[in-house]
């Protein structure tokens, strides 16, 4: 209760810290207002701190003062991570600390998991002489869709202690997901695969009344967009899914004026090693075998991103016993199945044993089936969460660090 109590008193601090980064957003690699606040905050505090080269990251160690759990001669290592930056979205919450920034909102909470971390970071700091071991915590950039942890990752954060850590803890907050303050997470996949698909099919322009003189690539494309739809339930299985989106179809400038290309671009996800190792050879065999098939060539640009987000299954449950142990088996709810989203925090699950959890911060009295979802213009995320998100952070390094 103590760890609750002080983070209850830090809770305006907290708060404060969470609003000045709302209302100024930034969005990818180089957020150097947000790290400015971050690393003011944790000015002071006793944190061996160093900054990205390549990206405005915040790596900050504590070393603990306590000594080694019982039979263990190398220290163990937790990190802990919190994404800072924003969303290009117009904000169009009315909150008293909206952006001020045209075109950039903190649409996806990360505003939030960067004050709860710096919020676990005092907490911690006034209990280093409980600490087993040490704790680094990951103040990243560029979470959406810049790879920010796999910039990090080369630039050193897992050996930033000296060693790999034992474990990696992340929390996610959502604006329409479960009930406000409940913690949600699954062992195995929590959030799927994403790679991206950018594909040019090259015919023949010619007139629209001839379509026989020329190479229709339009009618190409259209059939391969149908294709994929087709190839998903046919050969993946329905209890290991697949889902692939065209966002983007692109082709000629005037209605009776056949094009020489047609382009389209697609999202795909899956939630297993297995698939998108399937999904990167099936998808170009079928694309470039009907292009072949109409006498035409086409560029299949399979790029992959990021793997699937897997909790590992000891870390998993060891989570779930924290968040029960603190505020209630009623707190926790195992997720029935993974999110279709994709996360770069993956990139530490790799390489790391760890979990990742959500967090509802659905404000008090708001229907989360009617609430606006992570991402949206009008997405709204209660403050009320942010206490016991840092107290979390903080006791999972705490326990784990004294367990290990």
């Amino acid at each position: 209760m103590a760890l609750r109590d002080d983070a209850a008193a830090l809770a305006g601090e907290i708060a404060n810290l969470r609003h000045r980064l709302h209302r100024e957003p930034e969005v990818g690699l180089d957020l150097p207002r947000s790290q400015e606040k971050v690393l003011t905050a944790l000015d002071g505090m006793g944190y061996e701190i160093s900054t990205g080269t390549d990206t405005t990251s915040v790596t900050a160690v504590l070393r603990g003062a306590a000594g080694l759990p019982t039979g263990e001669s190398v220290r163990p290592v937790v990190l802990l991570r919190g994404d800072m930056d924003a969303l290009p979205v117009q904000e169009k919450t009315g909150l008293a600390y909206a952006s001020e920034i045209p075109g950039a909102m903190h649409g996806c909470g990360h505003d939030l998991h960067t004050a709860m971390l710096v919020g676990a970071a005092n907490l911690l700091a006034s209990r280093r002489d409980q600490l087993s071991g040490d704790v680094v915590l990951m103040f990243q950039p560029g979470e959406e869709g810049f790879d920010g942890a796999g910039v990090m990752i080369r630039e050193g954060v897992l050996d930033a202690a000296g060693r790999r850590p034992d474990a990696a803890y992340a929390l996610h907050v959502m604006s329409a997901l479960g009930d406000s303050g409940a913690f949600l997470s699954r062992p195995g996949s929590v959030m799927s695969s994403s790679d991206g698909l950018v594909v040019t099919v090259h015919g023949a322009g010619g007139h629209g009344s001839a379509p026989f003189a020329a190479k229709d690539p339009v009618t190409v494309a259209a059939e391969m967009v149908l294709a994929l739809q087709s190839m998903v339930t046919r050969q993946f299985d329905v209890f290991d899914p697949v889902v692939i989106s065209v966002g983007v179809l692109q082709a000629g400038t005037k209605r009776n004026v056949i094009p020489d290309t047609a382009r389209f671009e697609a999202t795909i996800r899956s939630f297993s090693a297995q698939a998108k190792t399937r999904l990167k050879t099936s998808i170009p065999r079928l694309l470039e075998a009907i292009a072949a098939g109409h006498g035409l060539e086409a560029t299949v640009d399979y790029i992959e991103e990021y793997p699937v987000t897997l909790n590992d299954g000891t870390e998993s449950a060891f989570a779930r016993h924290t968040v029960e142990e603190l505020f209630g088996s009623g707190r926790y709810s195992q997720l029935p199945h993974p999110l279709a989203g994709s996360e770069d925090f993956s990139r530490i699950l790799a390489e790391v044993p760890g979990a990742f959890l959500f967090l509802s911060a659905v404000p008090d009295g708001t229907d989360a089936a009617a609430a606006a979802y992570n991402h949206s213009p009008f997405a709204v995320f209660d403050d009320a969460v942010l206490a016991d998100g840092a107290t979390l952070y903080a006791r999972l390094a705490l326990d784990r660090l004294a367990s290990a």
